[in-house]
């Protein structure tokens, strides 16, 4: 078979089955959007540990480390591009105002295009998140042939962002009677701009990383305290 198979890739590989489930649950039935943001934010946490082990195998190949890279990014627009969307998608589904189809025959206008602006803006997030991953690989390549070592920060809000901020919005849906949809659609449209942007975002060390899993298990715990309460 190709491709490689070695303990350095079965957390992007996690991420990936975490994503691809995150989407099928969300869709299944009338939509479970908030048990789909359980499965964002495990991908995140799949994704906060997969390169740091990846560099404790010494003897890895040219070859493997390219691979490492391009895997992780394809994970990584699956897990934290499409399955946020998708959760936006079956939101509005939710939403009473809203169908899965627009009623085209009632003649009122928003029927139509409330749905399609809410298509645009997710398919616009998806493609600022692959132009965000493709432009990284890129710069990531040419960083490591000038400078090599561990990058101190990066260009752009990392996509894997998304694993914190859409729960955090969905955490919010759970503690306010008002519907967090088009919160929820203006954040897309704020993070798809900063994935793209050229603000400066330093990386985490690991104080830091260890705090961004803190803050992420602190949202899985209350979300899930929540939704246990409201049955």
């Amino acid at each position: 078979m190709i491709g490689y198979y070695n303990y350095t890739v079965i957390l992007t590989y996690l991420s990936l089955v975490s994503a691809g489930l995150g989407i099928t649950i969300t869709l299944m039935g009338q939509g479970h959007p908030f048990l789909g943001t359980f499965f964002l934010l495990f991908c995140g946490l799949c994704d906060a540990f997969d390169g740091e082990v990846a560099r404790r195998k010494k003897n890895r190949t040219e070859e493997e480390i390219k691979f490492g890279v391009q895997i992780d990014s394809l994970s990584d627009l699956v897990a934290f591009g499409v399955l946020p969307a998708v959760i936006g998608e079956v939101l509005v589904w939710q939403n009473p105002e809203f169908t899965m189809i627009p009623k085209l025959h009632t003649g009122n206008p928003l029927d139509f295009v409330v749905p399609l602006l809410c298509f645009l803006v997710m398919m616009l997030y998806v493609l600022m998140a692959m132009i965000r991953l493709a432009y990284f690989n890129v710069m990531e390549e040419k960083r490591q042939k000038e400078e090599g070592g561990k990058r101190k920060s990066y260009t752009g809000l990392p996509v894997t962002s998304a694993a914190l901020i859409f729960p955090f919005v969905m955490l919010l849906q759970f503690m306010t009677p008002l519907d967090m949809t088009v919160v929820y659609y203006g954040v897309m449209v704020l993070v798809g701009y900063l994935f793209v942007s050229k603000i400066e975002v330093k990386k985490p060390g690991v104080k830091g990383v260890g705090v961004l899993c803190i803050i992420g298990a602190l949202e899985f715990t209350i979300m899930a305290l929540l939704r246990s309460c409201a049955k």
